[in-house]
């Protein structure tokens, strides 16, 4: 019989422990969220910064000499959609839509525009 006694005495710790185990279990699970949140997060950033480097790098050599061809015109124009997509600033997308939006004439204020952006 007092073994009896003995084990009741165990249930009200036994439920405790599990009830202390399960709010661990469950917050870990939700760092384990919150680290794969940031990870691929931060993942996604690291591409749209290599995209934007890359969408730079293709845009400044293009209006280097300050003279941009119909080819250079619709390959600027291209890069638009992208450079917008990674987050670029202003100072890049702006001119390059402008650029793009040109008619015949492309403006040469959108070219220095960008070439200023180019040297920073």
């Amino acid at each position: 019989m007092s073994r009896a006694v003995r084990g009741r005495s165990h249930q009200p710790l036994l439920a405790a422990a599990s009830l202390a185990v399960l709010a661990i279990a469950l917050s870990g699970c939700g760092q384990v969220q919150q680290a794969t949140d940031k990870a691929v997060s931060d993942g996604a950033s690291r591409v749209a910064t290599a995209a934007g480097s890359e969408i730079k790098k293709q845009a400044c050599s293009l209006v280097a000499d300050g003279l941009v061809s119909a080819s250079d015109k619709q390959a600027l124009g291209g890069l638009v959609s992208g450079a917008q997509a990674a987050g670029m600033p202003a100072e890049i997308t702006t001119p390059l839509k402008k650029i793009a939006d040109s008619g015949d004439q492309v403006p040469a204020d959108s070219i220095k525009a960008l070439q200023d952006a180019c040297a920073k």
